[in-house]
């Protein structure tokens, strides 16, 4: 009976020793932050985890969550672009020609139709006007209209107009119809 106790333990005590060898494992040498950072960013770099970026990026909730206050990028930029080092800044960049050519291409038709709109405004009409009165005003123009390059321009409109055939069509059916009503009378 002894022997036949002794078979069965066997098997039992194997399986005991054996589970105690786990406990080794559990006192394992964890990575260190630097590894763990290292396997992280490997990671990312992969395929997949740009992939994984992309979806989460996308998704709706995110998106959501993305979306910044009004109130407190209007702030930002506010407080960003009033300072004196913004302001110079400004003045820097927008000396540069091709800068302020670009702004001022990108923006054509905003500009467009922001003066059209103020041309439909009663207070900015006015305000137009009294500009137009004022006497420094008056004497600039007619300064200009008075300028040697504007009477050139000028001439070389009306040349162009005289020589351009639709003119010349309109101006031949206006004679004729001026000689027909002369002669019926």
């Amino acid at each position: 009976m002894r022997g036949k106790s002794m078979v069965l333990l066997l098997p039992i005590m194997l399986f005991l020793t054996s589970c105690s060898g786990s406990n080794d494992l559990s006192n394992a040498v964890q990575p260190d932050y630097d590894q763990t950072k290292k396997m992280v960013v490997d990671i990312l770099k992969t395929d997949d985890g740009k992939k994984a970026i992309q979806d989460v990026m996308t998704s709706e909730s995110m998106k959501e969550k993305l979306v910044m206050d009004q109130k407190v990028v209007a702030d930002t930029i506010q407080t960003t672009l009033t300072t004196d080092k913004a302001t110079d800044f400004w003045k820097k960049t927008f000396s540069d020609p091709k800068f302020a050519q670009g702004v001022a291409k990108s923006m054509k038709n905003e500009n467009k139709a922001l003066l059209k709109e103020l041309m439909n405004d009663p207070e900015y009409r006015t305000m137009m006007i009294q500009v137009f009165k004022e006497p420094d005003i008056q004497k600039q123009m007619a300064d200009a209209l008075k300028s040697k390059e504007y009477r050139e321009h000028l001439q070389k409109v009306i040349t162009e107009t005289i020589d351009s055939p639709l003119y010349k069509a309109k101006i031949q059916e206006l004679l004729l119809k001026a000689a027909e009503e002369a002669s019926k009378k």
